[in-house]
């Protein structure tokens, strides 16, 4: 087994300066989830300040995959407990797939997964449902348009401008985004 497994993280501040007393507690808590690795990774923490709240996104670069929380709150360091309690129920519930994923345990050690009686049960979930729909081209404001009126909080469409399939989705802060196919 290898030694100690080292997070390196890099810092952004939005609307705010990263101060030492925030890095240093982001990778006191973040080094909770090196029991979880074999081999050294890297990560990104972006702070941010609007209107009296502070959020807190963590982004872990796994191969393969990317592992990231955003949680806000009025303090902080509460948005960074809260992040890092995220990441590790992320882990955790994501276990089996994982193992699948990484099954020479090469970056994963699973044996700091304790195995509960809902895991075992639980397995992995599956499609129960295909939809088709044609798409039909749409600027990204009538396709956040449409996606009020079905309800959902993301909506596929081809854009009109760039004739790419794009999906509108609603963020946590009640904002829009908008994901665009890549050739």
């Amino acid at each position: 087994m290898k030694g100690v497994v080292d997070m390196r993280l890099s810092y952004v501040g939005t609307n705010l300066q990263v101060s030492d007393e925030m890095k240093a507690y982001s990778e006191k808590k973040m080094g909770k989830l090196d029991k979880f690795f074999r081999d050294d990774l890297e990560g990104k923490i972006v702070f941010s300040h609007l209107r009296n709240l502070q959020t807190v996104e963590a982004t872990i670069n796994l191969p393969g995959t990317v592992l990231r929380a955003e949680e806000t709150s009025t303090d902080m360091f509460t948005s960074i407990d809260k992040v890092v309690d995220v990441l590790e129920r992320q882990i955790r519930k994501h276990k089996t797939k994982l193992q699948k994923k990484f099954r020479n345990n090469d970056t994963i050690r699973f044996d700091n997964f304790p195995m509960t009686d809902d895991q075992q049960d639980e397995g992995q979930g599956r499609i129960v449902r295909r939809k088709t729909f044609s798409l039909k081209p749409m600027s990204p404001e009538e396709a956040i348009l449409q996606m009020e009126l079905v309800g959902h909080n993301f909506f596929v469409y081809l854009d009109d401008e760039a004739q790419k399939v794009s999906v509108a989705y609603k963020r946590n802060d009640g904002n829009y985004g908008i994901i665009e196919a890549q050739n």
